[in-house]
């Protein structure tokens, strides 16, 4: 629902006001009520999504870096993003839901008892790979437009924020990826087995 309620927006704004509007001028949360609305459920849906702890817990699986790194620093930083009427913020909330919809509608589909291709789990990582290098080249972007005093509505320290993120999320993720598809040990230990995308159950299957 997020996704289809924020990506209109988010394309009508890059057909007709260009890039720099999507990066640099909030309307998404000012005018539009409808994509305002969807952002606010996004920042709130992050508390919940922390909650995918309660359930590697109560399986008694390990609690990897990765899982509980990544979700605590996504909530706060959307938080905090959400304080300030980051612009830069239509695009990270964009990508997220996107991504995120491919990736539960796929967990869904393992709870049900389907067994999806292993393409699909790692077109999903990938995805989040993707979405990594999107958002450090946006930040990226959106630094040199404030170097040069060109108004933009995203303080210095949420871009250094959020290419901090963004980076870590991608190294992280790309190790995950080597280690869940590529190496040679994975594919030894699961050559019979199913895989899924979520990186919790297959970093602990890695170790």
């Amino acid at each position: 629902m997020g996704a289809c309620r924020t990506v209109p927006e988010f394309l009508h704004i890059l057909t007709h006001h260009g890039l720099y509007h999507s990066v640099c001028i909030p309307s998404f949360i000012e005018q539009d009520r409808v994509s305002g609305f969807w952002t606010w459920m996004f920042v709130l849906s992050k508390l919940p999504e922390l909650g995918d702890t309660i359930f590697i817990v109560l399986r008694k699986q390990p609690l990897i870096f990765l899982h509980w790194y990544h979700h605590i620093t996504v909530l706060l930083y959307s938080w905090f993003s959400y304080t300030e009427y980051t612009a830069s913020a239509r695009w990270f909330i964009v990508m997220n839901y996107c991504v995120h919809s491919v990736m539960y509608s796929y967990y869904a589909l393992r709870a049900m008892g389907y067994n999806p291709p292993r393409q699909i789990a790692m077109f999903i990582t990938s995805l989040q790979l993707l979405q990594m290098v999107i958002g450090c080249a946006i930040n990226i972007w959106a630094h040199q437009l404030l170097q040069t005093q060109t108004e933009c509505h995203i303080s210095p320290f949420n871009i250094k924020l959020s290419i901090a993120m963004y980076f870590s999320y991608f190294v992280l993720f790309a190790r995950f990826f080597h280690k869940a598809y590529l190496s040679s040990e994975r594919k030894t230990k699961t050559r019979n087995q199913p895989i899924t995308a979520d990186y919790t159950l297959l970093k602990s299957k890695v170790h």
